[in-house]
């Protein structure tokens, strides 16, 4: 069993939020698929039991190029339908709409019919994860928390 952890970014916050929430996903004992939206492919999409996609804030949303895979892998919806979802984004400013951005990627897991979970209570117990440029100590300990809750749903609804 798989998660796939996917992500796009510019200036390696994201990515280094991404490596933190795989950890958390290990850390439950399945297998973490990091990606970047250039590496994904449809086989890391079917093959993997949830998906927890990041993306830094663009205005307010996910990066165009987060969004271009999911446009594009939107002819596999029938056979997402039930996997695990969660969300994480970076921002460069406290208020600058890191919970919009993880609301975005949420829809699109949506309409892919996945189930929708946020991080757990163990950490912000809200929307996903986010932060204001790279993960603090306390950040990377909340994106361990959300991995470890997916890999652990998706093994119960296995």
């Amino acid at each position: 069993m798989q998660v796939l952890v996917l992500f796009y970014s510019k200036t390696g916050h994201t990515e280094k939020l991404a490596e933190e929430v795989a950890k958390g996903v290990e850390s439950a004992g399945v297998k973490a698929v990091l990606r970047s939206t250039q590496e994904v492919t449809r086989d890391d999409f079917l093959d993997s039991a949830g998906i927890i996609a990041g993306s830094p804030v663009y205005f307010g949303i996910m990066a165009h190029d987060l969004k271009r895979v999911f446009d594009e892998f939107v002819g596999l919806r029938k056979k997402m339908e039930d996997k695990v979802g969660a969300a994480f984004a970076t921002g460069g400013h406290q208020t600058g709409g890191k919970e919009t951005t993880i609301m975005s990627i949420i829809q699109c897991m949506m309409i892919y019919s996945m189930i929708i979970v946020g991080d757990p209570l163990s950490a912000s117990g809200h929307y996903g994860v986010g932060c204001v440029g790279a993960p603090d100590k306390r950040t990377s300990f909340d994106a361990q928390k959300l991995g470890e809750r997916v890999a652990v749903l998706c093994k119960k609804l296995r």
